[in-house]
């Protein structure tokens, strides 16, 4: 699969801003802190939520603003703004030989079923969203914090 992990830190940023938001002055930095990753990979896929109307960024104390209601943003709007490699989420081995029975009826033989996986995945997508990753955050760390 071309998932690449862009899409994962996407919903982590997005919780993060949502979870900190009012209580730190969330940056790029301090959501690379969070991810665990480099600041530039952070501001390189805020700008990707940004192009796609998912987050507003301002310079200086403005910060980052969710722009839609997180139970309006589902896991296909981030992998559309994040994911540049969907158009084929599964890579076909590029010479299949033709002189071979199962080389050269192997693509016959698999091509629609990949893409309805593609779609069903997509679709799967749609069923979940950034309002359901922040309620599952909100009661671990309240579990975590009984707990203790």
């Amino acid at each position: 699969m071309q998932i690449s992990t862009k899409f994962t830190i996407a919903i982590h940023l997005l919780a993060a801003v949502d979870y900190f938001s009012g209580e730190y002055k969330v940056t790029s930095d301090f959501l690379a802190s969070s991810i665990g990753s480099n600041p530039v990979i952070i501001r390189n896929i805020m700008s990707d939520l940004q192009s796609a109307g998912i987050i507003s960024t301002k310079r200086g104390p403005g910060g980052i603003q969710i722009e839609k209601s997180l139970d309006q943003i589902t896991f296909y709007d981030v992998y559309e703004a994040v994911e540049k490699n969907k158009d084929h989420l599964f890579n076909f081995h590029d010479n299949p030989n033709p002189n071979c029975p199962v080389g050269r009826n192997i693509h016959a033989a698999l091509d629609s079923r990949l893409a309805d996986a593609q779609r069903n995945f997509e679709n799967d997508l749609k069923k979940y969203t950034i309002a359901d990753v922040l309620k599952d955050i909100r009661k671990e760390v309240k579990d975590q914090e009984s707990a203790s």
